[in-house]
């Protein structure tokens, strides 16, 4: 795959002007290739700076934004080819580019910029302030980030702690060291989960769920098993629901899972 991606290349380089066009004020073009900078960077930069976002954002179910935002950006599928057509002076993505891929955009000139997965509150916080200097617009960056701070702080909740299974599709379970886990304990909740010593993605079937419920059940999706009947009959747990999506990413999708976790609490107080 090396060898073909390189030639292609090779080829793109007599077409991809040395200089690459520049957003209003100066600031420099940038294409995401990660669902989550894709949220971020669409409110913190200038208009026209953001060239293209991955095409995950523009799928209902892998988008962690508003479709109608999303969809004002043109996508892309991520592959060197296209972003190279756009020109962009910087490419952002998650921890998954392909080596080759990071080095075809570097001997052209594009700087890459790798952001990792959030597991804190704190820290997507600062990955907001991290992107919005690289867009050259600190101050968007800022207000996005308060935001974010003010949320996690208005759906703090103290008091004897509940836990809470959050159930996604699959049976799959979230870990000890991934942001709906701290955003649970800051709204008063013990993940069952990570109580249980289970790692991110582990799967949890309908039997131990039944066995040793928890005092509430998030199903974040709609599988059979997520809504099944003896759940609804278990005595003292509560069962409710959470939108997929919210799951996926840190950024502005906090203001939206901070305020949802917070009302779940405060109907179990």
């Amino acid at each position: 795959m090396r060898q073909p991606l390189a030639l292609a290349v090779l080829a793109l380089a007599a077409c991809v002007p040395a200089a690459a066009p520049r957003a209003r004020g100066g600031h420099p073009t940038i294409v995401s290739l990660n669902p989550c900078t894709d949220a971020i960077l669409a409110e913190v930069t200038a208009p026209g700076q953001l060239l293209a976002i991955s095409h995950y954002s523009h799928d209902p179910r892998g988008s962690s934004m508003p479709l109608a935002e999303a969809r004002r950006f043109r996508a892309t599928g991520g592959t060197v080819e296209e972003v190279l057509a756009l020109k962009p002076d910087i490419v952002v993505t998650g921890g998954f580019l392909d080596p080759a891929a990071a080095q075809a955009f570097g001997r052209l000139g594009v700087r890459v910029e790798t952001v990792g997965i959030a597991t804190t509150v704190a820290e997507s916080a600062a990955q907001v302030r991290q992107l919005a200097t690289l867009t050259g617009e600190p101050a968007r960056g800022e207000a996005l980030a308060r935001r974010i701070e003010r949320a996690a702080t208005a759906a703090h909740r103290s008091g004897p702690p509940v836990t809470a299974l959050v159930w996604q599709e699959g049976g799959l379970v979230p870990g000890s060291r991934t942001l709906v886990a701290d955003l649970l304990g800051n709204s008063g909740f013990i993940s069952q989960s990570a109580a249980r010593g289970l790692r991110q993605g582990a799967y949890l079937p309908l039997e131990q769920v039944l066995a040793d419920p928890p005092r509430l059940v998030i199903a974040a999706g709609d599988e059979r098993m997520q809504r099944h009947r003896a759940l609804r009959r278990l005595r003292g747990v509560r069962y409710a629901s959470l939108e997929p999506n919210l799951l996926y990413c840190g950024g502005p999708t906090i203001l939206r899972l901070a305020a949802r976790l917070a009302a779940l609490r405060d109907t179990l107080s």
